[in-house]
């Protein structure tokens, strides 16, 4: 039996929403599971950290000394030491833990070992009962917690049904208006086929259309096929505008004939095809014999489809290669330079995951600190410290949330910036009381050499920034005890030349230098997070010496130390 337009209309909708229902049903199921093993996992963690914060606060740290955190813990928590080679130093569900076996090859020990934490969900060899474990490695021991899986752990995990139900009454009230809309839009397609039928292809200018909504489109169509003669006219001198406008654009287009005859092609096309082929030609017949251009002569011999879209690679550019088949079965060929753009869109996708993993990290700290403060068991101590240490994670936030404003500001709103005379000793001297006592901390002494006239047309913030983040990199990871030196080597008529270095440590494996000004780029990711910072101050520095139309490089030392070369515009 043939369905009708309404019932295929009908029928396609359903199918629509039924995908999609059952694509978003298990979605949810899928997710919510995720974040509930995630939330119970964090827990765990916060008990790894609590039972190895207690150790280290232990002036025995025997395993036997662990019974006294044990009332802390709930109650049908698995708590076990193990040491790194796989000994199981104490649990407190095995009274006698010398006679369990090594533990080394156990699945989550072996995740732990790799990632630093591991998770599993197996039965206990020990006592044959099922758990879900979470191991943490501090290295030189793991700590391991678990929770039986019993029905109620397992019903934590479980999806909750209430979503479901609501997805499904949602579906089958979506059918009911799809149904409604279906109707309507059926009916009204019937009248239009009605009249299509009936019309005189012969007469159609002179029909009577009848006074109604499909009257209306009747009567357009009468007035199209009367504008079709005029538009006729037209067609030759916009074909002239068209191939006008190709000749002017900025992407390389070619026409070519079903039986690939080159019909039409402006200047741009063939630069781009001479870059992508192995030698410089007039002869367009590398288009279909140079392997480069093989998935798309693939496309054309396989006549599938009419549109065809791919990347091409040489020379270090990145071409996009657009086809368009038309009725005639002829083509159009478009290659477009997307160099800058795909450079562009990676920068993005790098800078985006940065942040990600750079808010990540001290969100996860402040969550977790304050967790444990909020435990009514621990003390007054112990809670004002975490909580001070979620306050520093607040204070790291903002700087990183600052930096990056003050990046954005400069590469999107540049205009924004304005500029006056700026006085360099005015500024150090600054700077150097600013940095004080950082300075007499580590014992480091600051001193500059540059005319005591100097003075700059810029932004005044921006100049502070750059040497505020210099001083401060110096500070960070120089060491103690060593100079810092500000000199203005040289002048011509366009720039001043400046050196920035210090007599500290610098940088041992000379590849980096090159990646020092890459956003939340760091050498030691350790080393960093203990002496703190954003991983964007020297990104800051390259922008706003960029904006002042210089260019900053990075060297070490021969006497030793992190040199940083740049000039600053008149």
């Amino acid at each position: 039996m043939k369905l009708g337009y309404k019932q295929r209309l009908f029928l396609y909708f359903a199918l629509i929403f039924g995908v999609f229902t059952i694509g978003i049903i298990l979605f949810e199921q899928f997710q919510e599971k995720k974040v509930k093993t995630e939330a119970l996992e964090e827990k765990l963690d916060i008990y790894t950290e609590v039972v190895q914060a207690y150790l280290l606060n232990q002036k025995d740290a025997r395993s036997n000394s662990l019974d006294g955190i044990l009332p802390l813990l709930p109650p049908n928590l698995r708590l076990s030491l193990i040491d790194k080679q796989g000994v199981v130093l104490f649990d407190n569900s095995i009274k006698n833990v010398e006679g369990l076996e090594n533990h080394k090859n156990r699945p989550e020990i072996l995740d732990a070992l790799k990632d630093g934490t591991g998770t599993e969900i197996r039965t206990s060899t020990s006592n044959q009962q099922a758990y879900l474990y979470y191991v943490k490695d501090f290295g030189h021991q793991y700590i391991r917690v678990a929770l039986p899986y019993d029905l109620q752990t397992r019903k934590f995990l479980q999806a909750d049904n209430l979503f479901l139900y609501f997805i499904i009454a949602l579906f089958g009230l979506m059918l009911l208006l799809v149904n409604f809309i279906t109707s309507r839009f059926g009916n009204s397609i019937n009248q239009l086929r009605d009249f299509a039928l009936s019309a005189d292809s012969n007469g159609l200018v002179d029909y009577d259309f009848p006074n109604d909504e499909l009257g209306e489109i009747g009567t357009s169509i009468t007035k199209s096929y009367k504008k079709l003669k005029e538009s006729q006219n037209q067609i030759a001198l916009e074909r002239e505008k068209l191939l006008q406008h190709i000749h002017t654009s900025e992407e390389g287009i070619c026409f070519v004939s079903a039986d690939k005859k080159i019909e039409f092609y402006n200047g741009l096309f063939i630069q781009y095809l001479n870059t992508l082929t192995e030698e410089p030609s007039s002869d367009f017949s590398s288009l279909f014999s140079e392997e480069i251009f093989q998935e798309m002569n693939l496309f054309l011999s396989e006549k599938k489809a009419n549109y065809f879209e791919t990347q091409l690679s040489k020379q270090g550019k990145v071409f996009s290669l657009r086809v368009n088949v038309f009725e005639d079965k002829g083509f159009e060929i478009i290659l477009n330079d997307i160099t800058k753009h795909e450079k562009t869109r990676r920068l993005k996708q790098e800078m985006t995951s940065n942040i990600a993993h750079e808010l990540r990290t001290p969100l996860t700290s402040i969550r977790g600190y304050l967790e444990t403060a909020m435990v009514p068991t621990v003390d007054e101590e112990k809670k004002n410290h975490f909580v001070k240490q979620a306050h520093d994670q607040t204070l790291l936030l903002s700087e990183i949330i600052q930096d990056m404003g003050m990046i954005t500001k400069i590469e999107e709103a540049p205009l924004s910036f304005k500029r006056k005379d700026v006085a360099f000793q005015s500024l150090f001297e600054s700077l150097k009381e600013d940095f004080s006592d950082l300075l007499k901390e580590k014992n480091i002494e600051l001193n500059w050499t540059i005319p005591a006239d100097l003075t700059l047309k810029a932004n005044r913030n921006l100049m502070y920034s750059i040497f505020r983040n210099l001083i401060d990199n110096s500070i960070r990871y120089g060491g103690e005890s060593i100079q810092i030196q500000i000199n203005m080597y040289k002048e011509d008529k366009d720039f001043y030349y400046f050196s920035f270095f210090d007599t500290g440590a610098g940088i041992s494996d000379e590849s980096y230098l090159n990646r020092l000004f890459e956003r939340f780029y760091r050498i030691n990711e350790g080393r960093t997070r203990d002496t703190g910072g954003t991983g964007l101050g020297l990104s800051i520095v390259k922008n706003a010496i960029g904006f002042h139309k210089g260019t900053i490089v990075a060297r070490n030392r021969n006497e030793g130390g992190l040199e940083f070369l740049f000039q600053l515009h008149k």
